[in-house]
């Protein structure tokens, strides 16, 4: 099973668990946009849409870098257009743009509550319904949001409402999609990591090599949606994947090539719900939220 020839387009990606997706995807063979909005060097955060770039044509694909602010139908219209353009299609769309604080209702403010709300739920739609002409027309097509299990416990609301919400509107996008477009055949899921994945924002925002330390690499996301975006689309839409889980059904039984050496306590990631962190072999610390 291999994604050569097909063309994924990335929200977000320049860096994280979208690059790590791109890069999987680009060492088939697969052509890649990048459609982020960072395209000059950042202070604090590694890579551009043209570093990306760079490292899909390394890796073996052939990719597209956009400036695109998924907030503004126009760029996202536009970013669309490019990558039918370039590459003749769109055969997989994959979420994985996202705003997050970690606030209380009181200590949130109205603007960064409207930007997890405008990145997240808003940009998911948006992204997934103009590319969804296109998608209609593959030959296999699928949409994979970056995105948790519904799982309505107070616990995963109380400390973050505000981003909760917005990461939440993300799968809800995938759980009326999967019905709407299931007659066409247009795989609709969700894949979400088990433990937390040491990208840029865990360490920003949550203690740095310290927490980092508890983290897996974003390598096992990009292996799992692999696996995800190879199944045929009509077999396999409207699911709440868990990374582990999916390696798990390929046959994968050792996850120590994603993990630091050293490592000893995995922490469970926001929004992991009990049964599945009950049901699983892997033995984690307390979960972040």
């Amino acid at each position: 099973m291999t994604l050569k020839d097909k063309t994924l387009f990335i929200s977000g990606g320049s860096r994280g668990i979208g690059l790590a997706i791109a890069l999987r995807a680009a060492r088939d063979g697969a052509n890649v946009t990048i459609a982020a909005k960072t395209d000059k060097p950042h202070p604090k955060l590694p890579g551009t849409i043209h570093t990306a770039a760079e490292e899909i044509e390394k890796a073996g694909g052939r990719a597209l870098a956009v400036l695109c602010d998924i907030r503004e139908e126009a760029q996202v219209a536009e970013a669309v257009n490019r990558t039918v353009d370039a590459f003749g299609g769109i055969d997989i769309c994959v979420n994985n743009a996202s705003a997050i604080q970690l606030t209380g209702t009181l200590e949130t403010d109205m603007k960064r509550f409207d930007l997890m709300h405008q990145v997240n739920a808003r940009g998911t739609f948006l992204v997934s319904k103009l590319c969804l002409p296109h998608l209609k027309k593959a030959e296999n097509p699928h949409i994979l949001s970056l995105s948790p299990p519904l799982d309505m416990k107070p616990k995963w609301f109380r400390n973050n409402v505000a981003y909760a919400m917005a990461k939440y509107g993300m799968s809800m996008c995938t759980l009326g999609m999967a019905a709407e477009f299931e007659k066409d055949g247009v795989a609709v899921n969700s894949l979400w990591p088990l433990t937390a994945i040491d990208t840029a924002a865990v360490r920003n925002l949550l203690g740095g090599p310290a927490v980092a330390a508890m983290c897996r690499s974003p390598e096992i996301m990009a292996d799992a949606a692999h696996a995800i975006l190879t199944r045929p689309s009509r077999e396999c839409t409207g699911n709440f994947f868990i990374d582990e889980e999916v390696l798990g059904e390929a046959g994968v039984t050792d996850f120590s090539a994603y993990a630091d050496e050293g490592t000893t306590s995995l922490a469970a990631d926001f929004f992991v719900p009990d049964e599945v962190v009950a049901r699983t072999k892997t033995s984690l610390a307390k979960p972040f939220g």
